[in-house]
């Protein structure tokens, strides 16, 4: 069983390639291999390449088992990869994933830097799992722990809910995020997003993740966050998004399009040990 390990701006992710690998990943192989003390330790995994229709596709899974819909870094990553792996020549390509198709574009020769087309921003409570009446949750109080918040929730192809502060920390994502990702007020779990508003185009943001927790950096939650400043006249369309593991660039287009633009790195390959895959706690 064999991975390579890339990051974006801090965000961790492993490759299992399924053409060259034959053991099949599972929940219990998927925790073990994720865990940062007893495993190789990422933030996911992504599964692939698969094809469909002639195009490649992708699965994401989160460290605690579950699959996500779409990652943003986790895109880029994986189109890094193809790109590392010689699956691809092309300037541009589009990946599948559960949460919709997007479209990558590399903007330099080593595939180190990635444009993605990450699709439309809705504020459609029903797309974005919230329970109750259909409505835009803009500016809407919710009650998470000992405290309530002006949450607007959004989706990207999967669950956001951002909250604007005047000051945010990992400590404070990390105390809403225990309660948030799984209240009662979503269909199913959310990501949580903490954000400062530096000015008209820069924010800043902590981020707790569903199935993953605390995490340095995430591109779905950059493209929801963005897209909440944008729509509540905090910010222009055009910001970036700085976060603990870096930056990302997002645009938004009259349509609510997103487009993100950041940086991968490959990291290491590596390759399980007998020991650890028969190993049985």
């Amino acid at each position: 069983m064999k991975f390579e390990k890339y990051h974006g701006i801090g965000n961790d992710y492993l490759v299992y390639d399924c053409q060259k690998n034959t053991g099949e990943l599972d929940g219990e192989m998927i925790r073990k291999v994720c865990d940062r003390n007893f495993g190789v330790g990422s933030d996911g995994i992504l599964a692939g390449p698969y094809i469909e229709d002639g195009e490649f596709a992708v699965r994401v899974f989160n460290p605690d088992g579950s699959e996500a819909k779409r990652a943003g870094n986790g895109i880029r990553i994986f189109a890094k990869y193809l790109k590392d792996a010689g699956y691809t020549l092309s300037e541009r390509l589009n990946i599948r994933t559960k949460g919709g198709k997007v479209q990558v574009r590399f903007l330099n020769a080593d595939g180190t830097r990635i444009q993605a087309d990450m699709g439309k921003l809705s504020f459609s409570s029903k797309e974005a799992g919230l329970v109750g009446e259909p409505r835009e949750a803009l500016g809407e109080k919710m009650v998470f722990g000992p405290s309530s918040y002006d949450c607007s929730c959004v989706s990207m192809g999967n669950t956001h809910c951002v909250i604007p502060m005047a000051e945010i920390s990992r400590e404070k994502v990390c105390k809403i995020g225990a309660f948030s990702e799984r209240s009662d007020y979503f269909e199913d779990r959310v990501n949580t997003q903490i954000m400062k508003v530096l000015d008209k185009n820069n924010i800043q943001i902590e981020i707790f993740e569903r199935g993953v927790g605390y995490t340095l950096a995430s591109g779905t939650s950059s493209c929801a966050a963005a897209g909440v400043a944008f729509r509540l006249g905090l910010a222009d369309s055009d910001v970036m998004v700085h976060m603990p593991g870096g930056k990302l660039w997002i645009q938004i287009d009259e349509d609510w399009r997103v487009k993100m633009t950041g940086s991968v790195q490959s990291v290491c390959r590596i390759e399980m040990t007998e020991d650890f895959l028969r190993f049985e706690p």
